[in-house]
């Protein structure tokens, strides 16, 4: 279990030096291409949205390994840890003052591993209950389409929750994906991973256009208490992870821990690319990046 840890603390530095730097640019994007396939395509024109992606893509790979070798329910805590290590950027390149709401989101993430991590839950290598998976996953996957059917139609807020579930749904796809490359099964590592991409490219989509008419201090809240949540839920129910109230206590308090974090407008505008000092930010993260220190979907 521990490799999976120190994979799942590298995903989650990959995953969020990624994000700043997709954040960047997409803040330039014009706004019509908004809950549109045109805005990814413009942004993958851009070598800082293309490095940013690079990163998200090897934070998959880690994600993948982790979830290989531990359970969702700790792979999941885990990666919010990202969010702590942009803290510590904000505080340390940034200079900015780290609040009380900061501090007690910090805290609550670190609280919510190590409780997961103290119960040690046993990791499930297939699905209990494929019924379960389709019902728990088929609302979410409408929510996350749901945006680009409406388009403009869609409230911003729609757009924020339909990013939480697809990036909720990229992850419980790519914890199939573990479960068959540990089967020895190609064809399921394709059609999982197929998922994984269509479900984080729709959610990417809908957070930027969202973070173009939100605060990102209410878009990231949603989203990465869900990253968190909601995997984790699919891990009990339909995955046969070991349900107690340690194990219940530890994901849902580190998912309000992320909350808090995202609703920081510290990590917030960091997340969003917003008026920080963005060379120094992205400098800082792409060598983060390099090193896997710092701060996933």
């Amino acid at each position: 279990m521990a490799i999976g840890l120190v994979a799942a603390v590298l995903a989650a530095a990959c995953y969020e030096s990624g994000y700043v730097l997709q954040a960047l640019e997409a803040r330039a994007a014009p706004p019509e291409h908004g809950l549109r396939p045109s805005l990814l395509w413009r942004l993958a024109a851009r070598r800082r949205w293309l490095a940013g992606t690079a990163l998200s893509v090897v934070g998959a790979a880690l994600q993948i390994f982790a979830l290989a070798h531990a359970p969702v329910t700790l792979v999941q805590p885990v990666l919010a840890l990202g969010l702590v290590g942009l803290l510590l950027l904000a505080h340390q390149v940034l200079a900015e003052r780290i609040g009380g709401v900061e501090l007690a989101g910090a805290a609550a993430v670190i609280a919510g591993v190590v409780l997961v991590g103290a119960a040690g839950p046993e990791r499930s290598d297939e699905v209990s209950s494929r019924l379960a998976l389709i019902l728990f996953a088929t609302p979410f996957a409408l929510l996350a389409l749901l945006p680009f059917a409406l388009r403009d139609r869609a409230p911003l807020r729609l757009a924020a929750i339909g990013a939480a579930a697809g990036d909720a749904l990229a992850a419980i796809a790519l914890k199939l994906t573990a479960d068959a490359v540990r089967a020895g099964r190609p064809e399921l590592v394709a059609l999982a991973l197929a998922g994984a991409g269509v479900a984080g490219g729709l959610a990417l989509a809908a957070e930027m256009s969202a973070l173009r008419g939100l605060p990102a201090s209410r878009v990231a809240p949603v989203v990465v208490s869900a990253q968190v949540i909601v995997p984790a839920v699919a891990a009990m129910i339909a995955f046969g992870e070991p349900v107690t109230a340690t194990v219940v206590a530890g994901v849902v308090v580190a998912g309000l821990g992320a909350g808090l974090l995202g609703a920081s407008g510290v990590i917030g505008e960091l997340r969003a690319g917003g008026p920080h000092d963005s060379k120094a930010v992205a400098h800082h993260v792409r060598g983060a990046g390099e090193v896997g220190e710092g701060g996933p979907f």
